[in-house]
C-alpha cells in the first residue's frame, strides 16, 4: 500500500498465475482486468498492515456500495459496475470477493480444511466463475473451476505463510493440520520451518494437488479454445508450485517460480490445454459420426 491508505501499484503481471494473459481473446481481457483491479484494491485494503480493522471494513463497504450503485466513491468499483452492466453480467461474484476480504479482517485462523474451503468459496471460486461467465461458458463447469481456484488459493497461502503471520498475524494453515504434525502457529515466526511445520505444509500441498486433479477436465470441457490454453497454463504452473512446496521451505527458500520458469511452464501448459480440448472435441465428433 502507498502512504495514506491508497493501494500499492501491483498489476496482473505481478501475480503467481496468469491473469487475463494474451492467451485470452482480446475483447474479453478488458472485463477480466476490470474484475482483477477491483479485487486487487479490495485485497490491498484487507491486507493493509497499518489500517485499523474498522477502517478496512469501511473501505470495503465503500467498494461494495459503489459496485451496488449506491454511489461512485471508488473509480475501480464504478468501472467494474459499468463493465458488468454493459455485458449483462451479474455482480454476485464481485460481492462474494468483498465478503471474503471482510472475513480476512475479522478471522485470522481456520479450524480445519472445510473451514478453509468455505473461505475459498468466497475468495477464489468466484474468480474462476466470473471468467467462465465472461466467456459464455456453462455453469456446469463451475465445480471443475472451483477446485482449480481453491487449489491456487491454498498454494498462495502456503507460499506466503511466513509473511502473512509476520505482517498480519493471519494463518490460513488449518489448526487441525498443524496439530496433527505437532506444529503451532508460532512456528511460522522462525527463519526456517520446523520438521513438524514442514510436514503440515507438505500435507496441505498434497491436498492442493488433489484439488487440481479434481478440476483437471476443465481445459478439455470449455468451448473457447483460447480459454482452454489459459486453463492449461494455470494448471501446469500450479502443479509446479505444489512440487516446490513439497521440496522447499517457504520460510527460508524461494518457492515462487522465476520469470523464465513461469513463461516456459505456462507455454507448455497452454499447449497441453489446447491438446486436451482438441482431443475431447475429436472424440465428440467421432461419437456423433458413429451414431449416424
Amino acid at each position: 500500500m502507498k502512504a495514506g491508505g491508497a493501494p500499492a501499484v501491483k498489476t496482473e503481471r505481478d501475480e503467481n498465475f496468469p491473469v487475463a494473459s494474451r492467451l485470452i481473446a482480446p475483447h474479453l481481457r478488458a472485463p477480466i482486468l476490470a474484475f482483477y483491479r477491483f479485487a486487487r484494491k479490495a485485497d490491498d485494503f484487507a491486507d493493509h498492515p497499518a489500517m485499523t480493522p474498522q477502517a478496512k471494513l469501511a473501505a470495503l463497504d465503500a467498494l461494495d456500495a459503489t459496485l451496488a450503485g449506491s454511489h461512485d466513491a471508488d473509480p475501480d468499483a464504478a468501472a467494474l459496475r459499468a463493465t458488468l452492466a454493459a455485458r449483462r453480467l451479474s455482480p454476485a461474484h464481485a460481492h462474494d470477493l468483498i465478503a471474503a476480504f471482510r472475513r480476512d479482517v475479522t478471522q485470522r485462523r481456520y479450524r480445519d480444511w472445510p473451514d478453509l474451503m468455505g473461505y475459498c468459496a468466497l475468495s477464489a471460486m468466484p474468480v474462476g466463475r466470473f471468467v467462465l461467465d465472461v466467456h459464455g461458458e456453462s455453469p456446469a463447469l463451475w465445480p471443475d473451476s472451483d477446485a482449480i481456484c481453491a487449489s491456487l488459493q491454498v498454494i498462495n497461502h502456503l507460499q506466503d505463510c511466513g509473511e502473512d503471520y509476520a505482517r498480519l498475524d493471519r494463518v490460513y494453515l488449518p489448526e487441525d493440520a498443524l496439530r496433527r504434525t505437532g506444529a503451532t502457529c508460532a512456528d511460522l515466526a522462525a527463519p526456517r520451518a520446523s520438521p513438524a511445520l514442514r510436514a503440515a505444509i507438505v500435507g496441505l500441498a498434497q491436498k492442493a494437488g488433489g484439488l487440481l486433479d479434481d478440476g483437471a477436465a476443465l481445459a478439455s470441457r470449455v468451448a473457447d479454445w483460447r480459454l482452454a490454453c489459459e486453463v492449461g497454463a494455470i494448471v501446469r504452473l500450479a502443479r509446479a508450485n505444489v512440487r516446490r512446496l513439497q521440496k522447499f521451505d517457504p520460510l527460508a527458500e524461494r518457492v515462487h517460480p522465476g520469470r523464465a520458469a513461469f513463461v516456459w511452464s505456462g507455454l507448455i501448459g497452454a499447449a497441453q490445454g489446447a491438446l486436451a480440448r482438441a482431443a475431447r472435441a475429436g472424440g465428440a465428433l467421432r461419437a456423433e459420426a458413429a451414431r449416424k
